[in-house]
């Protein structure tokens, strides 16, 4: 990537102001493509002013073999709003998750069959960081969060994974990108969880609809609260206070202390909250192999473990990263979320974003599920916080899903007498009503300990629900392969 000063596509060099005139402003704009034009007119709404942002643009397009999936990504300086506690701070605005040229170069047309179709992934990614304290107006912002929001394009075009409003993303590493050598001195920022852009709102373009979803730096409590209880809560949370971001959820990369830890009375309530109504999140991604166990397979009732240590890279690839928090399944948290979901809590959703699967069901005899260690604290999560409360709680992989379903939940292909089917490459599982606080007593460990200090393969079985759960690494040559194996 290059650093240049106009919103019209530049070359890499170009790096001084660009002279500009009304005439040549709007040669600019009629040589734009028409996705690009609508989302630029739309930040020049809020910035009247910054005609030629400072823009980090990509050498090589995308389309040509580049590298980088967003062609542009534009840094405007916001002087905040001193009666509402917003400081002054850097806005970063990405343009090449959405459709920008509507020719196919880099999406295809949106064809899920909604009324209103998206422009490409249908959304575009905003950063928001505050400015030092003495920041002169003119300031050049740092160019990390572009990187940043680089390297989160990469992510969702290469896993196909889109991102919503109340995901989290566990990044585990500073989001500037610093490199730590003195032990104790990591920025308590090193997570994510996504928001909705407050300035900018959804914006129809000539090839579909946009919605901008801000990146918000937290910390790690902040980001394992909202994995068990819901990303917009703890969103909320932080817009409370101007140190945990403020209403506008401002990255402060100095921030050392959680919402949990400046306010404790919001982790009582969040506790509450949770025993008394459940999790709101409905799913995640995580890698997962599954076979069937032939009738009686299990006559034993002990819970076993090997003492095979995993070793975790600590620089893993961004796909493993971010592959263990968020699903196109969707959150469960207002009005909102049930219309966009099409039904109650309590009704299955199908968790790929293709609308057709098959019609025909096959029954298992019994099943046991293989499941990455970095996603077991989930599996507690789904019987604590979602089937103890009547939902269901699933597990995708890229091409293979995996549902939890409580009794009560409608719309599922299992029953108490057929607890265990497939239907395509989407697995059910019927867990009894019965079986849910063993199940709870059994799996306790798992929200207690991190994926780096289980001691894998770690199995636990329950035999006269002909039942196996595995927590370890899944074959890969076994990984999305449809159908399940007889064991």
């Amino acid at each position: 990537m290059s650093e240049n000063s106009s919103s019209a596509p530049a070359p890499a060099s170009a790096a001084a102001p660009a002279t500009s005139s009304p005439e040549k402003d709007d040669l600019k704009r009629r040589a734009l493509p028409r996705g690009l034009q609508k989302l630029i007119e739309r930040c020049l709404k809020i910035y009247p002013d910054q005609t030629n942002p400072l823009q980090v643009t990509t050498v090589l397009k995308y389309w040509l073999g580049g590298q980088d999936p967003l062609d542009y990504i534009s840094m405007y300086h916001n002087a905040g709003d001193a009666e509402r506690n917003i400081p002054p701070h850097w806005h970063y605005v990405s343009f090449g998750m959405s459709d920008l040229h509507g020719d196919g170069r880099v999406h295809l047309a949106d064809t899920s069959g909604g009324l209103e179709p998206r422009s490409g992934m249908g959304f575009e990614l905003t950063f928001r960081l505050v400015k030092p304290p003495n920041a002169s107006p003119d300031e050049r912002p740092p160019t990390w969060p572009a990187n940043l929001l680089q390297s989160l394009a990469k992510y969702v075009f290469q896993s196909g994974n889109r991102l919503c409003v109340g995901d989290n993303i566990p990044w585990r590493r500073p989001l500037d990108g610093r490199k730590v050598t003195v032990p104790g001195t990591a920025p308590s920022i090193q997570q994510m969880l996504i928001a909705e852009d407050p300035q900018l709102p959804r914006t129809e373009t000539p090839f579909g609809w946009v919605d901008f979803l801000q990146i918000v730096g937290v910390t790690a409590e902040e980001l394992e609260q909202a994995s068990r209880w819901n990303g917009k809560g703890v969103l909320n949370m932080l817009a409370k206070d101007p140190t945990t971001g403020g209403p506008w959820l401002i990255t402060q990369m100095d921030r050392s202390r959680s919402v949990f830890e400046l306010f404790p009375e919001t982790l009582r309530q969040l506790e509450l909250d949770l025993e008394r109504e459940g999790s709101d999140l409905a799913g995640v991604n995580a890698d997962f192999t599954f076979k069937e166990l032939a009738k009686g397979a299990l006559t034993t009732t002990t819970t076993t473990t090997s003492i095979k240590q995993e070793v975790l890279d600590p620089e893993e690839e961004l796909t493993r990263s971010i592959s263990s928090c968020n699903i196109a399944v969707k959150q469960e948290s207002g009005d909102d979320s049930l219309e966009r979901s099409g039904g109650s809590s309590s009704d299955m959703v199908n968790p790929f974003d293709n609308p057709t699967i098959p019609s025909r069901a096959f029954p298992l005899t019994g099943l046991e599920l293989t499941l990455a260690p970095y996603a077991a604290k989930f599996l507690i999560l789904a019987m604590k916080d979602r089937i103890r409360h009547g939902r269901h709680f699933t597990f995708k992989a890229q091409s293979m899903a995996v549902t939890f379903v409580a009794e009560s939940v409608t719309g599922s292909i299992v029953t108490r007498a057929s607890p265990y089917a497939v239907l395509g490459c989407w697995v059910q599982i019927l867990i009894p009503n019965r079986l849910v606080p063993r199940m709870v007593e059994c799996l306790s460990e798992l929200g207690t300990k991190s994926a780096e200090s289980l001691k894998i393969p770690l199995a636990y079985e329950w035999p006269e629900h002909n039942l196996r759960f595995i927590i370890d690494n899944p074959s890969p040559e076994l990984l999305n392969k449809p159908g399940p194996i007889l064991a």
